[in-house]
């Protein structure tokens, strides 16, 4: 016998969309995102697309009209439910343009729950373009399969996250003069927790003695290599992961 094609295929595109998502609805998709449908995907009325909205999971939807400049979708069955996100928070300081780019994609890759920047001393960058990193955190969710984004919130100087670093949840800092081996102390503090990394040139000694003051401070060394601070991220970020049990 014939194997029956799976469907959705594999091919099928998948969509970001802001609004929440129910069974039954008629969804127009306009824009770049209607453009790429049509002009791109070249869709045909009948064609699925797979939705989602970080709130309630992955749709199905089929589409029900095409035009030169968007689409509209009816909105068939939930295909999963949100994904469940681990506790973690990333705190990374700003760096250049297309680094930091990579960092958020990555957290979103990772299952980051939320991307805090933090402006210190020694960064290079005081200013982000938090659009921009959203839309790279979307592409990120919609080629691998994500069902929910990390939470990007504004930047905020390192004085002040600290000051209201809630408690409860863990601070492991990458300590470029030395820390415990990061994955022996992630195992050591489980629960709710953050990664905090610094810029290029790392934190200078009175903010490395600010966050040692804090009580949830853990110093943390990720290993006998010097690396980038975008490197260090994702380095840590997956040990964490490790050690969660989320991998």
């Amino acid at each position: 016998m014939i194997a029956t094609p799976a469907w959705p295929p594999q091919s099928t595109p998948r969509l970001f969309v802001e609004q929440e998502l129910t069974e039954g609805e008629h969804r127009r998709i306009d824009g770049q995102q209607g453009h790429y449908l049509a002009s791109v995907m070249r869709l045909k009325a009948g064609d699925p697309v797979k939705l989602f909205d970080d709130k309630t999971g992955e749709w199905l939807g089929v589409a029900t009209e095409v035009r030169k400049r968007d689409v509209t979708l009816e909105v068939r069955e939930r295909l999963r439910e949100r994904e469940p996100v681990p506790d973690l928070w990333l705190c990374a300081a700003p760096i250049k343009k297309g680094r930091i780019d990579w960092v958020v994609e990555k957290a979103c890759e990772l299952g980051v729950a939320r991307v805090a920047p933090v402006l210190t001393r020694r960064a290079v960058v005081d200013k982000l373009n938090l659009d921009r990193l959203r839309a790279h955190m979307v592409e990120a969710a919609e080629q691998c399969g994500r069902t929910a984004l990390p939470q990007l919130v504004e930047p905020v100087k390192l004085a002040a996250l600290l000051r209201d670093w809630p408690t409860g949840r863990a601070l492991f800092f990458a300590d470029e003069t030395g820390g415990a081996p990061a994955l022996e102390a992630m195992q050591a503090h489980p629960g709710p927790a953050a990664i905090l990394v610094g810029p290029e040139g790392g934190f200078d000694a009175e903010e490395r003695e600010a966050i040692r003051v804090v009580s949830q401070g853990v110093g943390i060394s990720l290993g006998p290599r010097i690396l980038r601070a975008e490197t260090a991220a994702a380095a840590a970020v997956s040990l964490w992961m490790a050690a969660a049990g989320d991998w």
